[in-house]
């Protein structure tokens, strides 16, 4: 199965929607749109996961990735609308924990940012 992504722009948010499954052979496709993103200054992300049926390690590392490039470009990394197995995957990891996820891309959109910690 292939990967498909789209992109909008949503306030200073960029919402990323991803289908499809997400795996080593479709990991490099959404990487590149995230290293675009982030050339051209865009560091808020919600990647919509509603889409997306399955999604392996070399996905998480993509997240994670993502994530930490966003932290060091002042922005965010938000997960939204995960189906129960994906969502299973980022619990089981421990990735829930470290990457922000919400019910809906609305709610991700508008969560408000966390407090700097101490």
């Amino acid at each position: 199965m292939s990967l498909t992504v789209h992109t909008e722009q949503r306030g200073d948010m960029v919402v990323v929607s991803v289908a499809g499954e997400l795996d080593m052979a479709t990991a490099p496709q959404l990487q590149d749109q995230i290293t675009d993103l982030l050339d051209r200054g865009r560091s808020r992300l919600v990647f919509d996961l509603a889409e997306v049926s399955f999604c392996d390690s070399t996905g998480l590392s993509v997240f994670v990735r993502a994530k930490n490039s966003c932290d060091d470009a002042g922005g965010v990394v938000r997960l939204a609308a995960p189906q129960r197995g994906v969502l299973r995957i980022l619990e089981v990891s421990g990735l829930v924990e470290v990457l922000q996820t919400y019910p809906t891309v609305d709610e991700a959109v508008a969560a408000p940012e966390p407090a700097p910690a101490d």
